[in-house]
């Protein structure tokens, strides 16, 4: 029988996942049960997506991510290379944890850099991005861009990863859209294409 989605030969999938069309699971790769992994996702070499995590569509997860139990990304997501999300404030090793998972969810078209590291509990908002290695301790808001450890905002972004800058009435203009965004109570809204 063919599936509708593509896993290689090295890569395990374990009981109870819902894997949609066109998905492709590279080499080395573990997606334990009971997860949900949208259509035309691409996830990459010696990736681990523990039990119950939700990908929404087209969410592209790069080499080496732990994606952990609560973490749910939304649709269009981008997971840098070597990046780790985290379930649990406090581990400890002789201590079980297990019913304790905090949550995590990853607004739609969020990008997040290589070696980027988000605790656990901690949102990120849509079409934000978080630069690459920074550590995100704290929610990160819709359209803003992240560097540092710990990550603090530096400005904010369009829908197409460009810097925006906004002009004294609180206006900025994607340069390779024309998409018009709008700062208002330092809160960014796209007002049109």
């Amino acid at each position: 029988m063919n599936k509708p989605f593509f896993v290689h030969e090295s890569s395990f999938i374990d009981e109870g996942c819902d894997i949609g069309e066109g998905t492709k699971i590279w080499h080395f790769s573990h997606v334990m049960s009971n997860c949900k992994i949208g259509e035309k996702c691409n996830i990459g070499q010696n990736v681990v997506v523990s039990p119950d995590v939700v990908l929404g569509k087209n969410v592209k997860v790069q080499n080496n991510v732990s994606i952990y139990t609560g973490v749910v990304c939304c649709d269009d997501v981008f997971l840098g290379p070597s990046m780790v999300f985290t379930n649990v404030i406090n581990p400890r090793s002789a201590i079980n944890r297990r019913g304790k998972y905090e949550k995590t969810i990853v607004g739609q078209g969020a990008s997040i850099g290589a070696n980027a590291t988000i605790v656990c509990g901690n949102n990120i908002g849509r079409f934000a991005f978080v630069g690459a290695g920074a550590v995100v301790t704290k929610e990160v808001k819709d359209y803003a861009l992240v560097i540092g450890n710990p990550a603090k905002q530096v400005g904010w972004i369009s829908e197409y990863g460009h810097k925006l800058e906004f002009n004294e009435e609180g206006v900025a203009v994607c340069i390779e859209s024309g998409e018009v965004y709008k700062l208002i109570d330092n809160n960014v809204n796209k007002v049109s294409k």
